[in-house]
C-alpha cells in the first residue's frame, strides 16, 4: 500500500463520505424522534397496523405490533433499512468507481507511470473504501445509539444493537467488495454508478419478496440481505457464525479475484 496515494484518495472522497454520513444520520433521527408519539398513540397505531399484511411487516423484521414498541425494535425495523440499502449503495458506488476513475478521468496513465505498482494502486484504493465504509457505519451507529437513548422509556440490549450494527457493516463490505469486482470486468472507461445502485436495489428486492412471499423465501438466499437478522429483540438473538463466515468468506474472494485481475486488466489511458 502506497500511504501518498492512500492520503489523496481519501481527500479525494472526503466529501462523499461527509454527505452521505449527514444524510443518513438526519434520517436515523427523524425516524427516531418519533418514537414516543408512537408509542403514545399506541392503541390508534394498532388499529391501523392490523390492516398492513403480516408479511409487510416481516420483510422489517417485525414478527408482531409489539415489536415497535421497543425503541431497539423501532429503530431495526424503521433506521437499520437506511444502513442496510444507503450503506451498501454507498459502499458498491465508491468501491466500484474507485479503480474506473483513473481510466474515464485520463489520469490512470500518470498514475501508472509513478514508482507504484498495481498491487499498491489496488490495495491503497481498497484500504481508503473500508475505512470510509466502516467509518459511515461507525458514525450513523453512534447517531442510532445517543437517538435511542434520548427517547428510551426503557432500557434495551447493547449487546443487540452492537450485533446489528455489526450485521450492517459486514454487509455493507460485502458490497464495497462486489463493487471492486465489478470496477474489473468493466472494459470500457466509464463509471457503473447506475448499474450498482441497480444491483443492491435487485438484492434488496429478492430479499424483501422472499419475506413476503412464503412460495419465494427459497429466493432469498441469492441476497446478501438475507443473512442480515434485524430481530434485535428477540432474546435468542446473536451472531451467527455461518452468517459471519458468509459474509468474510465472499468478500475475501472477491477481493483475491479483483486483485488478480486488476493486475491482468488492460488499463484505458
Amino acid at each position: 500500500m502506497n500511504r501518498n496515494l492512500f492520503l489523496m484518495e481519501m481527500k479525494r472522497n472526503a466529501f462523499s463520505l461527509i454527505l452521505w454520513m449527514i444524510v443518513i444520520t438526519l434520517l436515523i433521527s427523524l425516524t427516531m424522534s418519533m418514537y414516543r408519539t408512537f408509542v403514545e398513540n399506541q392503541s390508534k397505531i394498532l388499529g391501523m397496523m392490523s390492516l398492513v399484511p403480516k408479511g409487510a411487516l416481516q420483510f422489517k423484521g417485525i414478527s408482531n405490533f409489539t415489536d415497535l414498541l421497543s425503541v431497539l425494535g423501532f429503530y431495526a425495523a424503521n433506521n437499520i433499512i437506511y444502513m442496510m440499502v444507503l450503506g451498501s449503495i454507498f459502499a458498491i458506488v465508491l468501491s466500484s468507481n474507485t479503480l474506473l476513475k483513473e481510466e474515464y478521468n485520463k489520469t490512470a496513465e500518470y498514475l501508472l507511470t509513478r514508482p507504484l505498482t498495481r498491487s499498491e494502486i489496488f490495495f491503497s484504493k481498497m484500504a481508503v473504501v473500508f475505512l470510509y465504509i466502516f467509518l459511515l457505519n461507525l458514525v450513523t451507529a453512534l447517531a442510532g445509539f445517543i437517538c435511542m437513548e434520548l427517547v428510551k422509556t426503557v432500557p434495551f440490549s447493547i449487546k443487540a444493537f452492537l450485533i446489528l450494527s455489526l450485521y450492517t457493516l459486514l454487509l455493507n463490505l460485502l458490497f464495497g467488495a462486489i463493487g471492486l469486482f465489478l470496477s474489473t470486468l468493466v472494459k470500457r472507461p466509464k463509471p457503473v454508478t447506475t448499474f450498482s445502485i441497480g444491483l443492491v436495489l435487485i438484492f434488496y428486492f429478492i430479499y424483501t419478496l422472499s419475506k413476503i412471499t412464503e412460495s419465494a423465501a427459497k429466493i432469498g438466499y441469492l441476497s446478501p440481505f438475507k443473512f442480515v437478522s434485524v430481530d434485535a429483540i428477540n432474546p435468542a438473538y446473536k451472531l451467527d457464525p455461518w452468517h459471519l463466515l458468509y459474509f468474510i468468506g465472499i468478500s475475501l474472494i472477491l477481493i483475491a479475484i479483483s486483485h488478480r485481475l486488476y493486475n491482468r486488466k488492460d488499463i484505458y489511458t
